[in-house]
């Protein structure tokens, strides 16, 4: 039966919440020798993308199988609306906000902000570090550093050369080095990292069998293989026949109610139905099937500990919004949820119960310590400082106590979306906008869509998270936007 989180109007901070499903054996212990780990990291795929999440129009069998085999997380949350601060906090156990990582690698920085299409806004976004420092330990580093093979393939953007993954703990790289998405899912690539493969060769279907690859040579010692797809990041390119099978699909579906919406100044859509979309999911989703069967067909598939997430929302409100968040709202580069809620999916064999759903939050720092008590080996608190290990929710157990979950920030996403910050404890959040100062208070229990405001009905609850919400930017160190000398005047200034 199903456990749901309800926040005590005593206490606000005294939320307990716990995980559902089916109860692992009694006996059911965190394995030893050391776990193997699969790390499934997706570009841009938003919470409902998945069979297992929702949609009924894309179609991810593999993907469905793991979550069935495995626990599926409810309430997980990116680090960030956008990829590189997200992937920052999964590699070192800390909010993005602590190191500055506050931007996707590449975004503009306030002296060149006027160039920008958002150079004219009232607020210049706060400079960002535009590089994993080298002084982080990351996961893959702590992990090396007690015996395990490391590999990555796939999308870095985490910087660039002397912060590439062979310099940040991976022994093995092939293709993360670039700053954005690929020119091309088809070969050639182009990517130094990367070799091209025959003509056309499928982009997905390769950083698979260099996967699977490394499984063949490295299977019988543990490893850390971190499967980082460019998909479903732009460019909007799919395979010719998935394209045709969605587009037949497309037709039969019925949508009562606008296609769009309006969200800020842009129109977020409400249904699931962008057929190349659709194809770049489906690909991705045979991908991971090639890899599992590859852990399976080598024995492996026992003694490996899957996790499956994406960096960041579903891209519904610019750059072609192929997908829809609903029924939550916005996507990508908004704090809103659709911007930062992430499907999760954890299978630790002999740990996890099949088929299991978790509701407690959980955010992208948590990865670090997680695996490290999984793989058995002590915690390194200087190092994911904002992070706490949910190995005991997959035990079907229940953390000692809630606590709040934060995001900053402070730049103009090229999605639409605001400056700003937000916290989360219990069922409520708080978002805090830059430009004017305005908050917005919800009950995510009853409104996970966002829709009613309850900043004035509930002000016992916003007063103290958002004193909460600012202690936590000082202690971090956070860094604002300033005022735009360029700021476009509004009608009779």
């Amino acid at each position: 039966m199903n456990r749901r989180n309800f926040l005590g109007a005593a206490a606000m901070g005294a939320l307990l919440t716990s995980c559902a499903g089916l109860t692992p054996p009694p006996t059911a212990k965190i394995r030893k020798p050391k776990q193997n780990f699969l790390f499934i990291l997706v570009d841009d795929l938003g919470w409902r993308d998945l069979g297992c999440f929702g949609s009924s129009f894309y179609e991810t069998p593999h993907i469905d199988r793991l979550a069935r085999e495995g626990m599926r997380f409810t309430d997980a949350y990116a680090a960030c609306p956008v990829c590189s601060p997200t992937r920052a906090s999964i590699m070192t156990g800390k909010y993005p906000a602590r190191m500055a990582t506050t931007d996707w690698f590449g975004a503009p920085q306030p002296e060149t902000a006027h160039q920008h299409k958002t150079g004219t806004k009232p607020l210049l976004p706060a400079p960002y570090v535009d590089q994993l420092p080298r002084d982080e330990i990351t996961i893959a580093e702590a992990l090396k550093m007690s015996g395990y093979n490391t590999f990555f393939t796939g999308k870095w953007h985490l910087g660039g050369k002397d912060h590439y993954p062979e310099d940040q703990g991976f022994e093995h790289n092939r293709g993360g080095f670039e700053k954005g998405s690929p020119k091309s899912y088809f070969s050639p690539y182009n990517n130094p990292k990367l070799k091209d493969g025959p003509e056309g060769e499928h982009l997905p279907d390769r950083l698979a069998r260099e996967s699977v690859q490394f499984l063949e040579d490295n299977g019988n010692h543990p490893f850390l293989l971190f499967l980082s797809f460019y998909s479903v990041h732009t460019p909007l390119q799919g395979r010719k026949d998935l394209i045709e099978k969605y587009e037949a699909k497309a037709k039969q579906v019925t949508h009562e109610g606008p296609e769009f919406i309006p969200e800020g100044e842009h129109q977020a859509r409400q249904v699931q139905n962008h057929a190349v979309y659709a194809a770049m999911v489906e690909a991705m989703d045979a991908a991971v099937g090639t890899v599992l069967d590859g852990l399976a067909r080598l024995g492996l598939a026992n003694t490996t500990t899957v996790i499956f997430m994406s960096d960041n929302g579903g891209l519904s409100t610019a750059e072609g919004a192929p997908t829809s968040n609903v029924p939550l709202r916005a996507g990508k580069g908004w704090l809103y949820e659709g911007g930062i809620r992430e499907p999760l999916i954890v299978k630790c064999p002999g740990v996890t119960a099949p088929g299991s759903e978790c509701r407690h939050p959980v955010t992208s720092t948590d990865f670090y310590p997680t695996l490290l008590e999984l793989a058995g080996l002590p915690p390194r608190p200087e190092q994911h400082r904002d992070a706490v290990s949910f190995a005991p929710l997959l035990r079907d157990e229940t953390l000692p106590k809630d606590r709040p979950l934060f995001w900053h920030y402070p730049h103009y996403g090229n999605q639409g979306a605001f400056p700003g910050a937000a916290v989360r404890l219990g069922a409520y959040k708080l978002i805090e906008f830059f430009e004017d100062g305005h908050l917005e208070l919800y009950n995510l229990r009853d409104d996970p869509g966002e829709q009613c405001n309850l900043i004035n009905e509930a002000p016992n609850y916003a007063e103290p998270m958002i004193d909460m919400l600012h202690a936590w930017q000082r202690e971090v160190g956070a860094r604002f936007p300033t005022p735009n000398p360029n700021a476009a005047a509004k009608p009779g200034e």
